[in-house]
């Protein structure tokens, strides 16, 4: 999720997330893989069809399933030449990719029994997803702290830096996810961009914002509002604008596309206003010169164990530049 928007990947929620019957190994959770075919094909087929187990050959299935690491939900060994089953939710480990090491220290702002803040450095995603595992916040504080149980409680897209909360503890997960599902957490972010002194006055974008599978950039669309932006202009130097931004919703990429559409792009974003892959392309070859200039620059919530006032506040600025 973005920006302001991949923060909220519990909102909306019909249920909590069932878990997954097989352990962490070395701060990386199991796959879980949703079988699209029927009879006409093997659960191992099945499997083999699955884009996210690319790569991975009968064998590399045969020698999991040996062991006992291919589960069903429940946890039971699964038989890979019995017939699939549409739907049926499956559990393994898949070979850890090779990464391009994110070179960034993920300090601590924050920490007591329940919950971790920390200030996520550009260029690490928050968890894993694609081909982004171990250089990951997520897998990163699992291995710091040497604890299996940190969590997520929302999300920072991967290019955003910034305050970021983790739960430490099972059972206080739900309380602090449940901030972010029902918009009670209020947010800040900083960004630079050109400076437009029309934005000197807080202006308020709402439109409705949606985004497609294999699309790489959101879109605004007609129909109901769902994407509400607070923009206000709060610092110039040389031609450049440090703005304040305060999201009222969550959704992917909102903020970076409502700076676009005012006319004030965020400083070296490769989606918006248009698509720039040869920027895009960069961390892929180790080079971390041109962050995107956005910071989720403040957190703040009532605490829904203590009723204790909270706010964090990231060190980092928009003006960091990072080596290439």
């Amino acid at each position: 999720m973005s920006d302001a928007g991949r923060s909220d990947h519990v909102r909306r929620r019909r249920g909590r997330a069932r878990p997954s019957p097989l352990p962490i190994r070395d701060g990386v959770d199991a796959t879980r893989v949703v079988l699209r075919s029927g009879p006409e094909l093997t659960v191992g087929d099945a499997l083999l069809a699955s884009s996210s187990l690319a790569g991975l050959s009968p064998h590399d299935l045969e020698v999991r399933a040996a062991v006992g690491d291919i589960v069903d939900a429940d946890g039971r060994p699964v038989d890979l030449d019995a017939p699939s089953r549409v739907n049926v939710s499956l559990y393994l480990y898949r070979d850890l990719p090779d990464e391009v090491p994110i070179p960034f220290d993920l300090p601590v702002l924050y920490r007591d029994e329940n919950i971790v803040v920390v200030d996520k450095p550009h260029f690490l995603a928050t968890m894993p997803r694609g081909r982004h595992v171990t250089q990951t916040a997520l897998v990163r504080l699992r291995r710091e702290l040497g604890s299996d149980t940190v969590s997520p409680a929302h999300r920072l897209d991967r290019l955003t830096a910034g305050v970021l909360l983790f739960t430490l503890r099972p059972e206080v997960r739900a309380a602090y996810q449940d901030l972010f599902a029902a918009r009670i957490a209020r947010k800040e972010y900083r960004a630079l961009a050109p400076a437009d002194e029309a934005l000197a006055d807080p202006v308020t974008v709402r439109d409705r914002i949606e985004k497609t599978a294999g699309d790489l950039r959101a879109r605004v669309v007609d129909g109901p509002v769902n994407a509400v932006s607070e923009i206000t202009l709060v610092e110039q130097t040389g031609g450049q604008g440090v703005y304040l931004l305060r999201p009222h919703t969550g959704r992917t990429h909102q903020l970076r596309l409502h700076m676009a559409s005012v006319g004030v792009p965020i400083v070296d974003d490769p989606l918006y206003p248009d698509v720039r892959p040869e920027l895009a392309a960069r961390p892929d070859r180790g080079d971390f010169s041109a962050p995107l200039r956005l910071i989720a620059h403040a957190l703040e919530f009532d605490d829904p164990l203590t009723g204790e006032e909270r706010r964090f506040e990231s060190m980092r600025t928009v003006f960091d530049r990072h080596p290439a």
